[in-house]
């Protein structure tokens, strides 16, 4: 007995169902090309995709099309529909069958799409920048605009791109703008009214006369890297997270800085006149200090010996919290060998006492031992703060310079025996 097919009364092309059957068969996308040229953009970010990366985001394909122009390509007509043959050969005639062929197609690689996607919201993201400010004539003024911040939404822009490569373009030409949120600066011309700076709040000034040309070179440089600064209110002040990487590359030059027992050249030497002048603007200015060390010895830049704040990366730190009303304005100004910070505000009433530095032991060798009170009152007389700062300064010779380096095995008869322990633990 044989069986058969029994062809079916259809109201429309056989074909065109087909046809349709096979372009929803799961990525193919007949007729699809790559465009010649593509741009993807944000508010602030354009890049021209190059040729090879618009080519890796499409894969080949080989599906079963009905070309009735084309020869026939198969030797059995139940091989020409594949996966269809039951469709074809309920619903297509063997004449029909004898022209489906195998189209190439192009389908689009998500994950091709998502990697370009990520790599360019890597160089487009960028975090909010504040306004750096100045005084002028009492007034504040903008030095340097702020610029918001911009994230890319990855997922959205991959489908952004994907609708926008199966759009047909007729010059090729395809430009994406891809989704972003922006994040505004919080210190801008809009937000400016809003800080409360009004006023002079406190101000410090140290003198580097006598500084080599690599320190006076690093002391300008540093001091850029606080122009403008704005500490919001009841915020933590952090010295080394404004300051940055130090070396070369970000134009520092070698000076003398105490760091391994020893007093050697390396990248910032100098800095840290600029940080002393900020802890004793802190301190004139009625602000909570929560973190701050002496040098290892007495620097000569640092007098009055016993106000010195030393740092490192990324320790120590100079650190205090603004507990004024308002925001505060960080101002530096060089005059000659004098460095001054001021900080601007809301003043409140607060009345600031420094007592001291009190020099409490004073040695042949250079050591020392001091210490000052840092003492701030409020409008109505209430202490609200009232800390002392000790110092415990070493001898410098135990740190001795390039080229005078003298090795001891036996105590120096105007040692202690107290520096020659020291000396002893540091050379063993």
């Amino acid at each position: 007995m044989s069986l058969r097919v029994v062809r079916f009364f259809w109201p429309f092309s056989s074909v065109a169902i087909f046809s349709t059957l096979v372009s929803f068969w799961p990525g193919t996308v007949f007729g699809m090309t790559t465009p010649a040229n593509v741009t993807l953009q944000t508010d602030s970010f354009v890049q021209i995709m190059d040729h090879g990366e618009i080519l890796s985001w499409y894969t080949e394909r080989k599906r079963f099309a009905y070309q009735p122009n084309k020869q026939p390509e198969f030797e059995s007509t139940d091989k020409a529909c594949g996966f269809f043959k039951d469709f074809c050969a309920g619903f297509l005639s063997r004449e029909t069958r004898r022209h489906i062929v195998l189209a190439h197609s192009l389908e689009l690689e998500l994950g091709a799409l998502r990697s370009s996607i990520e790599n360019f919201a890597a160089r487009a993201d960028r975090d909010p920048k504040n306004a750096q400010l100045t005084i002028q004539d009492s007034k504040i003024s903008i030095v340097v605009p702020a610029e918001n911040g911009i994230t890319v939404d990855v997922s959205a822009s991959v489908e952004i791109l994907e609708k926008a490569l199966r759009t047909p373009s007729l010059d090729g030409e395809v430009i994406a703008r891809l989704s972003s949120t922006v994040t505004p600066a919080k210190i801008s011309t809009e937000t400016i009214s809003q800080l409360g700076i009004t006023e002079l709040v406190g101000t410090a000034t140290t003198n580097f006369r006598g500084s080599p040309k690599n320190r006076i070179y690093n002391i300008r440089r540093a001091v850029q890297d606080f122009n403008g600064i704005v500490i919001d209110r009841g915020a933590t002040f952090s010295f080394v997270e404004y300051l940055g990487e130090v070396d070369g590359e970000h134009g520092y030059l070698p000076e003398l800085v105490i760091k391994n027992n020893k007093t050697e050249p390396e990248f910032g030497g100098g800095i840290c006149q600029v940080s002393t002048t900020v802890f004793r603007a802190a301190l004139q200015s009625g602000l909570k200090i929560v973190e701050r060390r002496n040098h290892a010895y007495p620097v000569q830049y640092y007098k009055p010996y016993g106000m010195d704040a030393t740092i490192y990366i990324p320790r120590p730190d100079l650190k205090f919290v603004n507990n004024t009303p308002g925001a505060i304005l960080l101002v530096p100004e060089i005059d000659g060998t004098l460095l001054t910070f001021s900080m601007y505000g809301t003043r409140d009433g607060r009345t600031t006492t420094i007592d001291g530095p009190h020099i409490l032991e004073s040695n042949p060798d250079g050591s020392m031992k001091t210490v000052f009170t840092q003492t701030v009152t409020d409008a109505s007389g209430q202490t609200l703060i009232n800390d002392s700062f000790w110092s415990n300064y070493k001898s410098p010779s135990l740190f001795p310079h390039p080229g005078d380096e003298p090795v001891y095995t036996t105590k120096p008869k105007d040692w202690s025996e107290k520096q020659w322990r020291e000396y002893k633990k540091i050379r063993s």
